[in-house]
């Protein structure tokens, strides 16, 4: 008598479509949840103490404490991010390949906090009404929500530009890099990404940081590099779906990329230019699009949708690479 064996149970992986889409839903309907429930905000903290135990005017020991930093946060979040996958794996392996709702939900809610697209736009659009309005003061203020620079001394022209090239600009680091990483190394990729990117935040500036932070400063740069590319992509691919211009947002790209001191900002700001041909200027630093109009508040709105599509675009490109390679193996 033949007797066939049993078939083995294939291991279970978490799921990777579902917790992004409702990660998606959870970003769109109920957007940043408090700082006392907020793991970047829990991450922040512990930089902050970090900081505070940094050597001072001691070069060398500050670019070793900051690559310490470094290392130990982004271990902090990918471990993170492993863990609660592990427990959506360990759910799906104990109810036969399908994970508990309510791990499901807590994965997608981690992955969540690694972007932010309704409170990019949020922020944009303060700024746009605030300019409508002619209350120049509170743009200024809005705008802090979206730029680490100065904001006391800008007109309306410079504040609509400083809202553009920071919606465009931030549309890469603030969804596509983090979904690039989600799609590349599941979830301690997406959370590992955003440590980086607070790290940079907090610490990869000039002056009183200048050593200490360098180490977070161009690690940014790097897991940066390829999602600042296909940011300015998409915005060019999106301008051809909108009332933009798709040639010129390619041309201005190729021309003005390379005119930020970031070897990443420049190319999602520059196609944005391109697409609503207008000048973008940081006075004192670079001029983006010189030939084109200054930029008006509605041009804020139009980038706004721009950013939308460009990310629409990215989450569908995502979901067909994923299924080709999945057909693939």
């Amino acid at each position: 008598m033949n007797v066939q064996p049993l078939p083995q149970p294939r291991a279970a992986h978490a799921p990777h479509w579902s917790p992004l889409a409702l990660a998606l839903i959870i970003d769109w309907f109920l957007g940043e949840p408090p700082d006392t429930l907020h793991p970047v905000a829990w991450f922040g903290w512990l930089v902050t103490a970090m900081e505070q135990r940094a050597p001072q005017a001691q070069p060398d020991r500050e670019l070793r404490y900051g690559a310490k930093i470094v290392g130990m946060g982004v271990l902090t979040a990918a471990l993170s991010g492993y863990a609660v996958e592990r427990i959506v794996e360990r759910t799906a392996v104990s109810r036969g390949g399908h994970p508990h709702g309510g791990a499901l939900l807590l994965m997608a809610g981690m992955l969540k906090t690694t972007f932010a697209w309704r409170a990019l736009l949020r922020a944009g659009a303060e700024v746009r009404q605030a300019l409508e309005r002619e209350q120049t003061d509170t743009a200024r203020q809005a705008l802090l929500a979206l730029v680490s620079r100065d904001t006391t001394g800008l007109d309306a022209t410079l504040l609509a530009a400083a809202a553009i090239e920071s919606l465009a600009e931030n549309a890469g680091d603030a969804f596509v890099a983090p979904l690039l990483y989600y799609q590349l190394f599941g979830l301690p990729g997406a959370c590992a990404y955003r440590a980086v990117n607070t790290l940079d935040s907090m610490l990869g500036y000039h002056g009183r940081y200048e050593f200490l932070g360098k180490v977070p400063a161009r690690f940014d740069d790097l897991v940066n590099w390829l999602p600042s590319r296909l940011t300015a992509l998409a915005i060019v691919g999106a301008a051809a779906l909108l009332e933009a211009d798709p040639q010129r947002a390619w041309q201005v790209l190729w021309q003005d990329h390379g005119k930020t001191a970031s070897p990443n900002a420049g190319y999602p700001m520059s196609a944005m230019a391109g697409a609503l041909d207008i000048s973008l200027e940081k006075v004192g630093h670079y001029r983006l699009n010189a030939a084109g109009r200054p930029p008006t508040p509605a041009d804020i709105q139009r980038a706004a949708r721009i950013v939308s599509l460009a990310l629409v675009l990215v989450v569908a490109f995502g979901a067909a690479l994923r299924g080709v390679l999945h057909r693939g193996r």
